[in-house]
């Protein structure tokens, strides 16, 4: 009898990216278990700017209720530091994850400016 051994999957990850005046994209996965450094590279990335931040999500692969977490995350962040921030192409998957948690609304509402991707 051999014992077998299996290499776990490589845990995909995510990144955000300045795009200009204001604009960045999130890409790849965001998930549970990317949230926490994309939380932090995010601030770092829009704290080294001034003005509306808007954060396009057409490049998300994968993504979980972690998202939802972290958007909301940022939003919270962006309405004490007084700024607007807005997500364009939300990907429709979890545009429906948001719809089904409830928090569409604080996502797409008014001030958000948010632009599910078709």
């Amino acid at each position: 009898m051999s014992a077998t051994t299996s290499t776990p999957p490589a845990v995909a990850t995510g990144s955000i990216r300045a795009a200009g005046a204001g604009r960045y994209s999130l890409d790849g996965a965001v998930t549970m278990a990317t949230v926490t450094g994309l939380r932090g590279a995010g601030l770092q990335a829009f704290m080294r700017g001034s003005g509306d931040i808007e954060v396009d999500l057409a490049g998300v692969q994968r993504a979980d209720s972690g998202a939802l977490a972290l958007m909301i995350d940022w939003l919270a962040w962006a309405r004490t530091a007084g700024r607007a921030l807005r997500y364009t192409g939300v990907p429709v998957a979890l545009l429906a994850l948001a719809r089904l948690s409830g928090v569409d609304e604080l996502l797409l509402g008014t001030g958000t400016g948010a632009v599910p991707r078709p």
